[in-house]
């Protein structure tokens, strides 16, 4: 498991759908840690190209053209990260760093 890997997530917590697709943006040394749980931003399929959202699609394994929220974070168990989908290119990597900054208000 690493940075900018999807995974479709069954049954989130707190969430209506049945399944829903999470990008994980922990940083490395948590996702090799014995730490139980990773940080991810929801995907969802309408965005309004905030500057805290980016656009991912077919290119990153998904079915539709969506959104990564990074105002929508959520702590998930790494056991349930086990659906994997894709992998975000080092283009989109840098611009969820970038929608990270902005929905963190980090400078």
């Amino acid at each position: 498991m690493k940075r900018g890997d999807l995974y479709r997530v069954r049954h989130p917590s707190g969430d209506p759908r049945a399944a829903r697709v999470f990008v994980v943006v922990s940083r490395q040394a948590l996702l090799d840690s014995t730490f139980s749980t990773a940080i991810c931003a929801a995907i969802y399929t309408h965005g309004r190209e905030l500057g805290t959202q980016v656009a991912v699609g077919p290119d990153e394994g998904l079915k539709h053209p969506s959104w990564i929220f990074c105002d929508d974070l959520a702590s998930v168990r790494k056991s349930q990260l086990t659906d994997f989908v894709g992998t975000l290119s080092p283009a989109k990597l840098s611009a969820l760093s970038r929608a990270l900054r902005i929905a963190l208000d980090i400078s």
